[in-house]
């Protein structure tokens, strides 16, 4: 059966698991945490839990129509610096996160779900991102299929809009999740240092340009484009130990490559926040064509 499934399955579809094909030099393949990813099943059992805290991610016309009974819609700007006062989608302010999250009924103990409403993967990648930076990542999961999967299983959906009793948790920042223009300009050529872009080939090699000034990548980046992985396995296959920065226009498709890397065990992978616009704003230099 052809469905899109949420994290995992969309980074097959991008070709992310061919980094961790058997190698002669590669070390053993770590696990996926069992917990990131839930089913409809394990929601429908849990729905009525009192811990439960459930995002919903797409149009606010979409989550009007129908939402899984008790989420909450949230959009990336409630989680993005506000307009006009810096990057879109860079990270904002931790007071301006936390009143988020408590307005949504965040509590220290809660065990948070987040699905997409259609086809609002990377948004929702996004999300996740933002409560693991936020120390939240370990109690949070994404519904396998998001909400076409759950009313394909025949489960209610609603119109109904609870207002949640307000939250109150305690941030403990991750801190190396993210990381700006100037970290990775500063660390560019230190070994051990690989840079992922997520973007679609004609833009990584500068073909297309699209709505920015400039076409082309950060120097040294390798292309991570969808549907084909371009890594020379021998020799750039990432182990545990790398730091890997995974980039793309804004910063919404490289945190489903950071967020899918950290739970395979590559806990030094981080996002460039704010993207290819970040390191362009900055003056850094971009590369067009391919890296050999």
């Amino acid at each position: 059966m052809k469905r899109i499934r949420s994290l995992l399955a969309l980074l097959m579809l991008i070709g992310l698991a061919s980094l961790f094909q058997a190698s002669a030099q590669m070390q053993p393949r770590p696990t996926i945490r069992k917990s990131l990813i839930v089913t409809t099943e394990w929601l429908a059992e849990h729905l009525k839990d009192d811990s439960l805290v459930l995002l919903h991610v797409g149009e606010k016309d979409e989550y009007t129509a129908a939402h899984i009974p008790g989420a909450q819609f949230i959009q990336l700007a409630d989680i993005s610096t506000p307009r006009g006062q810096g990057l879109a989608l860079e990270l904002p302010s931790v007071a301006q996160l936390q009143t988020t999250f408590e307005k949504l009924g965040v509590r220290d103990k809660s065990r948070i779900v987040v699905y997409f409403g259609k086809d609002w993967v990377t948004p929702t990648a996004r999300l996740f991102l933002t409560l693991d930076y936020l120390g939240l990542g370990g109690s949070t999961s994404i519904l396998d299929g998001g909400l076409p999967a759950w009313t394909a299983a025949g489960r209610p959906v609603t119109t109904e809009v609870r207002t949640p009793a307000k939250g109150n948790f305690t941030p403990r920042l991750s801190k190396q999740l993210v990381v700006d223009a100037l970290w990775v300009s500063a660390n560019l050529n230190k070994p051990g240092v690989m840079i992922l872009d997520a973007r679609a080939s004609k833009f990584y090699t500068g073909e297309e340009v699209g709505r920015m000034p400039r076409g082309g990548h950060i120097p040294g980046a390798k292309l991570l484009p969808r549907g084909q992985l371009e890594l020379r396995v021998n020799q750039d296959l990432p182990d545990p130990t790398r730091r890997i920065v995974a980039c793309c226009e804004f910063g919404r498709i490289s945190t489903l490559a950071t967020a899918t890397l950290r739970e395979m065990g590559f806990q030094r992978a981080v996002a460039l926040d704010g993207g290819m616009k970040a390191w362009r704003e900055a003056g850094y230099p971009i590369r067009p064509g391919r890296e050999s």
